[in-house]
């Protein structure tokens, strides 16, 4: 199993085996490779990851829930959630934000399940309501600096559909320019102006049965 923890659009990959498609990351001259889990080593990978060439770290150990805690004490944790929308004609939302392609998404208040506040978070950067939630898509993992604090994001990622018109509304004060339905068969137009963090959501959705 892979967990991938983005550092901007740079990966790092905690795992329990060395996959065919991470030997393929690591042959890579600018890929750092961490088979222990020790405080030191952890540092020194996060040093790395500031180099402009750095290209994608991989960490490894049998126990990747182990790992993931290790990992994950070198950070301040937040949690938030999200949703891919589809309407009845099969199309996907998508908003425009920060001149790229996003889905909607926030941080989970106190007390909130992360399935209402992916529900809350898609009603208010959208106007979209009568929102129908069938199943949890998955997590991603991200990183960002902030007041002097290294933080680190797990989103949690529901599929909802969307029955009838919709009002939409772009939520300007969370930089939202733009809402836009997509067909399957324009996803490439997201796909090649997005994070790679949301790619990773679109593949989940696509692979979830």
């Amino acid at each position: 199993m892979v967990i991938t923890v983005h550092f901007h659009e740079k990966p790092v990959y905690l795992c329990d085996d060395l996959t065919p498609e991470l030997k393929e990351v690591l042959r890579h001259p600018d890929a750092v490779f961490i088979d222990e889990i020790s405080t030191p080593a952890i540092n020194s990978l996060l040093h790395e990851i500031k180099k402009d060439n750095f290209h994608a770290g991989v960490i490894t150990h049998p126990n990747l829930e182990k790992l993931k805690k290790t990992f994950f004490k070198h950070f301040t944790l937040i949690e938030a959630a999200g949703g891919i929308i589809q309407n009845e004609k099969k199309e996907l939302l998508f908003i425009f934000r920060l001149e790229k392609w996003d889905l909607p998404k926030g941080k989970i208040e106190n007390s909130e399940s992360p399935e209402l506040a992916a529900q809350r978070e898609i009603e208010e950067e959208t106007g979209i309501t009568g929102l129908t939630i069938k199943k949890k898509i998955g997590e991603t993992y991200h990183t960002y600096d902030a007041y002097g604090k290294h933080f680190l994001k797990t989103t949690h990622w529901f599929y909802f559909t969307a029955a009838g018109k919709h009002n939409l509304r772009p939520q300007l004060e969370e930089n939202i320019t733009l809402i836009k339905w997509f067909s399957t068969k324009q996803i490439k137009t997201v796909m090649d102006d997005t994070y790679n963090s949301i790619k990773e959501v679109i593949k989940l959705y696509f692979d979830t049965p």
